[in-house]
């Protein structure tokens, strides 16, 4: 069963994945696995996502593939958009860069304090 069939069934409702078998060995997991975001979408913005990544962001062949306009890709892409989660790929400074920085006087005593509590 593929994800369209299972998504066909389940009519767009949310659902939880309570067992993972692994093909190669046959181990089996049972717990309670949420969905990676891009799988939460329905069928077919995952095939627009695909095709988004496929055509390196083009809108300009994306409007060719899916022959519609500007703005109704970006309106689509919007929307998709507001479905995802942000992923911070830019993780905290350091404690030593912090110190480092504060050293250096990159950044005032108060700055420093407010990045080690997480508040930039």
């Amino acid at each position: 069963m593929d994800w369209q069939e299972l998504t066909n069934l389940t009519r767009g409702q949310p659902f939880v994945v309570e067992r993972v078998r692994l093909t190669g060995n046959g181990v089996a997991i049972e717990g309670e696995f949420e969905l990676p975001q891009l799988a939460q979408l329905a069928v077919e913005d995952q095939v627009f996502v695909t095709a988004f990544v496929r055509c390196h962001g083009s809108i300009k062949e994306m409007e060719r593939i899916f022959g519609v306009s500007y703005p109704t890709i970006k309106s689509r892409l919007n929307r998709i958009t507001q479905m995802l989660e942000f992923v911070e790929t830019d993780p905290a400074p350091s404690r030593a860069d912090v110190i480092d920085r504060l050293r250096r006087g990159e950044i005032t005593a108060q700055e420093a304090v407010s990045e080690l509590e997480g508040r930039t």
